[in-house]
């Protein structure tokens, strides 16, 4: 029976690279489908990973209407047997509603991935309605892990080196913490996320508490 699933886990989990592979694999078997995204880190229309895997895709808005979509490609003859749906956490509620929609009354599979919460540690408008709607929630078991060594568990927002729990929601910024960034991304533990320390804090912390070699 076709099913609306959702796949979830911090940055850093590998939710893009299921997502790809999940197309892989079903497309390797003779169906066809359809990938969505929105925000990705790659830019617009594409859907990519931290390990150098991209694959076009078709922009979602806050103004997309998925069972439009769908039933308008149906109308004209394609077939879909499946859709990809990455960054779902973006995605609006009624979104989301239409795609338990098209499981439910197009008898479609839908595979949804995306994150939680927030860096405020509340939960995505998308994600929210997922855990409600979705037939299986699925915990992606490969675990980012905080600076400390801990598993990460939340996801931080720094401005300009700073730690900020107040702002937009949807930001796009660097994640891959190399150079430094205006606006970037970071995978805490809850401890670390409730004191605001970063790893970039840490470090300064560290070198201030070190003491001075002796001549």
């Amino acid at each position: 029976m076709p099913e609306l699933q959702f796949f979830t886990g911090t940055m850093d989990s590998g939710k893009s690279t299921l997502a790809l592979q999940t197309n892989h694999n079903h497309a390797a078997r003779g169906r066809i489908g359809r990938i969505f995204t929105t925000h990705d880190r790659a830019g617009e229309a594409q859907i990519s990973s931290r390990l150098g895997l991209t694959h076009e895709a078709t922009e979602v808005n806050e103004r997309f209407d998925f069972w439009r979509y769908v039933v308008g490609e149906l109308t004209h003859g394609a077939r879909i047997d499946y859709l990809i749906c990455d960054e779902a956490q973006f995605y609006t509620g009624a979104q989301v509603e239409q795609l338990a929609k098209i499981v439910d009354e197009l008898q479609i599979d839908v595979f949804a991935f995306g994150i939680l919460s927030d860096f405020r540690t509340a939960l995505f408008e998308g994600s929210r309605r997922l855990v409600e709607l979705a037939d299986r929630m699925n915990v992606l078991q490969v675990e980012a892990l905080c600076w400390c060594g801990k598993r990460a568990t939340h996801n931080a927002r720094t401005v300009n080196g700073e730690m900020v729990t107040e702002g937009e929601v949807i930001v796009v910024g660097d994640v891959d913490g190399e150079t430094p960034a205006e606006i970037a991304y970071e995978v805490l533990c809850r401890a670390h996320h409730r004191r605001r320390m970063t790893a970039a804090r840490a470090r300064a912390i560290s070198m201030i508490a070190e003491p001075l070699p002796f001549a």
